[in-house]
């Protein structure tokens, strides 16, 4: 077989090998008369490929005195800007306003404390304590105070059982089960062990405080080693004089965990400001709340105790009603005045159930807690009077929530420092600030007239011209509206907390 023909038949195997690469013009030969896969491209003569510099010639370049100096300028360059960056970082550091370390926080200066003292009659004994937690959980209160549950005649020191519960209120199953469940929604339990608490005095006589003080010591320590976070007592000023008052302390903390201190809490009423600081300062005791905002009625009178107590906030409790364990003890319409009022104090606020929705007290029994008021009832079940008082009790208790939830957030309200701005017959104005955070003004007006807030100038605080509405009774306040601090006047029985930014 010839070359020629050796030729044409390897095109043929390759045209049957790659099919693909056949023309897609149809059945018929390729246009030209040229052969399948073939393709003509004609190469100017003149095209010259640039290949780039060789080895050594890039080594020749290199070593040149230009190249050299060249290398030495952009390095010493990026030297010397990675330093300045970093010198930079440093000053920066050096020079920002140091954060203020955050002070030891307890439990109960979390939050609210919520006192039940009648089981009964806030939701049917203890098993319907245990039943309500979720919605107390919702108020963000951190503590429970319940009690005194204890069996006990009245005046019958001899009849004193401090680790038996009342049967009408519930058992000590039913109180352990409130216990587990408020722990693991994380609240805290308080038992009130106040000896003679139906009686004409807490510690029946003198006589018998010795026997007295050795029953409650006993008592602090069984309860306390069954889960109880702490225990609760009246008349301070009365037990601290007591010569077993030591012991129970040390009955008390000896009971802390490293999960948990345990709380001493004490009561004081009819004491003066200095009285109570003296024993807030001695005692020994945690939690003292006095009555201080009840006893005294004016803003004057208010704030001198505000400055007497504010060092010691994190041993002060504040209440309006709950030293005797009753719902505020104020005229309907101020409900939401003092709401304002104790969550912004520097000190532990408490409350008593039924203070989140203004119920109030009517008589010498305690009053029943209303349930389910988020539901409005059908229609034709409920008369216009029971349906204004339900809509009220759910507004104020929308207000209770939101003022507990941002002192709960605000490090100024939860621990700031205190500055007391203005006093007057019925109104008064205070400031809260911590370090770097937005600073608060809480000013009220409980009388029945206007009353013009003039601050009082702060050394080393400077007031703004204007701060911004964050919460008011009145509802012509609008949140987030700015009020020019000179010209401050609050209307009659109106309370406004503002705001403003901390400034370097």
């Amino acid at each position: 077989m010839s070359s020629d023909t050796a030729v044409d038949m390897k095109e043929v195997e390759l045209n049957e090998l790659d099919p693909e690469k056949q023309p897609m013009t149809g059945d018929g030969q390729p246009t030209g008369g040229e052969k399948n896969g073939s393709v003509k491209v004609k190469v100017p003569e003149d095209e010259v490929a640039f290949t780039g510099l060789s080895k050594e010639e890039l080594m020749r370049v290199a070593g040149t005195p230009g190249w050299v100096r060249t290398r030495w300028l952009l390095l010493v360059l990026f030297w010397l800007g990675w330093i300045g960056m970093l010198a930079g970082a440093i000053a920066i550091i050096v020079q920002a306003p140091r954060c203020k370390p955050l002070p030891k926080m307890k439990w109960w200066n979390e939050g609210p404390l919520y006192q039940i003292s009648d089981a009964k009659a806030f939701s049917d004994g203890l098993d319907g304590v245990e039943s309500k937690l979720d919605s107390l959980n919702q108020l963000k209160v951190k503590g429970l105070v319940l009690g005194p549950f204890h069996t006990v005649q009245k005046d019958q020191p001899h009849t004193l059982d401090l680790k038996t519960i009342d049967p009408t209120e519930g058992t000590q199953e039913n109180l352990m089960a409130v216990v587990q469940k408020a722990h693991k929604k994380g609240m805290s339990v308080v038992l009130d062990l106040t000896p003679n608490y139906e009686g004409s005095a807490p510690w029946f006589t003198s006589g018998d405080m010795e026997n007295v003080m050795e029953k409650v010591k006993e008592a602090a320590d069984y309860w306390l080693g069954l889960g109880i976070d702490g225990i609760k007592l009246q008349n301070l000023e009365v037990a601290s004089g007591a010569g077993d008052w030591s012991q129970l302390l040390m009955a008390v903390h000896g009971n802390d965990t490293e999960e948990s201190d345990k709380l001493l809490m004490a009561v004081l009423k009819g004491v003066s400001p200095g009285q109570a600081s003296h024993l807030v300062n001695t005692s020994g005791a945690d939690l003292v709340l006095s009555d201080l905002l009840q006893t005294q009625t004016s803003g004057v009178e208010r704030i001198k105790a505000l400055d007497v107590l504010h060092a010691n906030q994190r041993s002060i409790a504040w209440g309006v009603g709950a030293a005797t364990q009753d719902q505020l003890a104020i005229p309907q319409g101020l409900i939401r005045l003092y709401q304002l009022l104790l969550f912004t104090l520097p000190g532990t606020p408490v409350f008593t159930y039924g203070d989140e929705i203004g119920l109030q007290k009517q008589g010498p029994e305690s009053p029943k807690m209303p349930w389910n008021l988020e539901k409005a009832p059908e229609e034709g079940t409920s008369n216009a009077t029971a349906e204004a008082q339900r809509e009220a009790y759910v507004s104020t208790k929308k207000w209770f929530k939101s003022l507990s939830d941002l002192r709960g957030k605000e490090r100024s309200l939860l621990h700031g420092d205190y500055y007391s701005l203005y006093s007057g017959p019925s109104s008064l104005a205070f400031l809260r600030l911590w370090d770097q955070s937005g600073r608060y003004i809480t000013a009220a007006n409980w009388g029945d007239t206007d009353a013009p807030i003039k601050f009082t100038a702060l050394p080393g605080v400077e007031l703004p011209e204007s701060a911004t509405v964050v919460l008011s009774t009145d509802p012509t306040q609008k949140e987030g509206t700015p009020v020019q601090l000179d010209e401050l006047t609050l209307p009659a029985q109106q309370a406004v907390l503002l705001k403003f930014p901390y400034v370097a």
